[in-house]
């Protein structure tokens, strides 16, 4: 069988098939228009401004470089160029032709994307406003749904809906079903009805049950939506006259079994069926004033770094689906990552410091919610401090090396303020926290070790560590773990490493990826949504599903 071709997540305004982007002071404008022949892969047609992972690609880059291009813009405006239609949500068609695996990651990559939108307003400013101008159905609404706030027009044929369960046997899987009670709060048993109607829900009867914010007819429409964008963008502090940072290509090269970029690379072991992530701390003087940081832009290292590590984490869960462990090391000296914290700390109201840590904090996020074993490998040449640290502590394993006879070669860890909340994981836990599960006894002891390099013994009594080998035992162990590691189910351990990562507190984002995406995981793979006579399969061929009416 021909292998597919690999999926790049990096794109560029001038090769967008799907959307037009546009700006006006504080506002930004994107616009659904997606190019029905633009699909990313072939054996569909995106009709109706639905969509599919390309779509999603283009959704994420276009909002990256609102975020440090514009820092001017202060609100988002979603909205549709198509008459009557806003977005008819993920192809159905791509859907029912498309394996398991892409189905899973197509939709963990929408939720990424959504919840990037959510952390944005909440950690950065920059709201979003959903100017729904048409029928909006499914993902399209979970897009909406994503937004500060979702104005309707009121035309007497726009509606919002998601239809999945009744017409497809699956759930709205990207954040619907949560979003619509945990943040808009509408009533239980209007969801209810909400979720299993076909037609959808339009006008007063939609703003009443609370599933959009305002409506509005259509000679009014267009004024409202920019009165109530500027009214968002009076509620953000991002700069009215700050200067963007071009967001370059970055620099790759891709190769059968390695990714290659200035800070990052991806060594791929297929007998084993496990890659090594290699993050190499700065090299040399890194500027340190804000002057001399926006002069670096694009090319300002923990900027570089956020892109590499992100691109490389999409790039290996969408085109290795075997390479199930992946084990993160770093390379370099701790006092260049710890000088790096040091200037993040400092900066960190300056909207591009803001959003740069943003990035990183979604990037590290990405490793928590993918489905691979991580093992964290600390040895000689290792900077695992700081920022790095967080690395290892999103890690459901981490092995350090012990050298009793010879301590001033042993690698150590260290513990910065960094550590300490600036990258919160999506339950709003540091990991550190989550870790410990808040307790103050054992985080009290850490932040005492703060700034401190950690040999093993340290490290392990401090419970930073999961392991300490000594030089006699490391490779022996390493390689034991690991070849347990890689012979036991995927399936169950996706399931294992997903319950085990988010143990704290649960809220909208851990209910999105810990119990949507888990049921909707399950679904996909039944008879009933999937089947040869199952309702994503059958769907547009004129045939009714035929269920199997056990209830499991």
């Amino acid at each position: 069988m021909t292998p597919s071709p690999r999926v790049d997540y990096q794109t560029h305004p001038t090769q967008y098939h799907h959307w037009k982007l546009s700006f006006e002071g504080p506002l930004a404008t994107l616009s659904a228009d997606f190019d029905e022949n633009g699909g990313l892969r072939p054996g569909y047609k995106l009709k109706l401004n639905s969509y599919d992972l390309g779509v999603d690609i283009e959704l994420n880059d276009a909002i990256n470089r609102i975020r440090f291009e514009h820092p001017e813009v202060r609100t988002v405006v979603i909205t549709s160029a198509r008459d009557k239609v806003f977005c008819s949500g993920a192809n159905i068609f791509m859907l029912g032709v498309s394996s398991h695996a892409w189905k899973v990651n197509f939709c963990k990559f929408t939720n990424e994307t959504r919840n990037g939108l959510e952390d944005s307003s909440q950690h950065s400013g920059l709201k979003f406003l959903a100017a729904v101008n048409g029928a909006c159905a499914g993902g399209g609404y979970e897009l909406a749904l994503a937004c500060d706030e979702i104005l309707l027009i009121d035309d007497r044929s726009s509606s919002v809906s998601l239809p999945e369960v009744p017409l497809l046997g699956v759930l709205p899987g990207t954040g619907g079903l949560t979003r619509v009670t945990d943040k808009r709060h509408v009533r239980h048993d209007l969801a209810d009805l909400f979720c299993t109607s076909v037609e959808g829900v339009r006008g007063q009867r939609a703003k009443d049950w609370r599933l959009v914010d305002d409506i509005a007819r259509p000679a009014q429409f267009a004024e409202k939506v920019k009165a109530r964008a500027l009214a968002l963008a009076a509620k953000s502090d991002r700069p009215e006259n700050g200067h963007g940072t071009s967001l370059t290509p970055l620099a790759r090269t891709i190769e059968p079994d390695r990714l290659t970029y200035s800070q990052v690379r991806v060594e791929i072991d297929r007998s084993k069926r496990t890659a090594s992530f290699i993050v190499r701390a700065p090299q040399g003087e890194q500027p340190a004033s804000m002057a001399a940081i926006e002069a670096a832009g694009a090319h300002w290292y923990p900027l570089v770094l956020a892109r590499e590590l992100e691109d490389a984490i999409l790039s290996m869960r969408t085109n290795e689906l075997d390479i199930g462990t992946w084990l993160i090391r770093t390379e370099g000296e701790a006092s260049a990552v710890l000088a790096m914290d040091a200037t993040l700390l400092e900066h960190r109201a300056h909207w591009f410091v803001r959003e740069t840590i943003g990035l990183l904090r979604r990037t590290f996020s990405r490793l928590d919610v993918s489905s691979r074993s991580l093992f964290a490998l600390i040895e000689p040449g290792s900077c695992f401090a700081g920022s790095f640290l967080e690395l290892s502590l999103a890690c459901d394993r981490s092995y350090q090396l012990a050298l009793p006879d010879e301590p001033g070669q042993a690698p150590t860890i260290t513990v910065s303020d960094a550590n300490f909340g600036l990258y919160p994981m999506v339950t709003g836990q540091s990991r550190l926290a989550r870790r410990f599960y808040d307790e103050h006894t054992a985080l009290d002891a850490i932040r005492s070790r703060a700034g401190q390099a950690l040999d093993a013994d340290a490290a392990f009594d401090l419970g930073l560590v999961t392991s300490k080998p000594d030089d006699l035992d490391w490779a022996d162990e390493i390689r034991i773990a690991i070849e347990e590691r890689v012979a036991m189910s995927p399936d169950a351990l996706t399931g294992l490493e997903a319950n085990l990562r988010f143990n704290g507190p649960e809220n909208m984002f851990t209910r999105i990826f810990g119990r949507l995406t888990a049921w909707q995981n399950w679904i996909f793979q039944r008879p009933n949504a999937v089947g040869d006579k199952g309702a994503l399969k059958v769907y547009g061929k004129g045939d009714k599903a035929a269920f199997d009416w056990n209830r499991v």
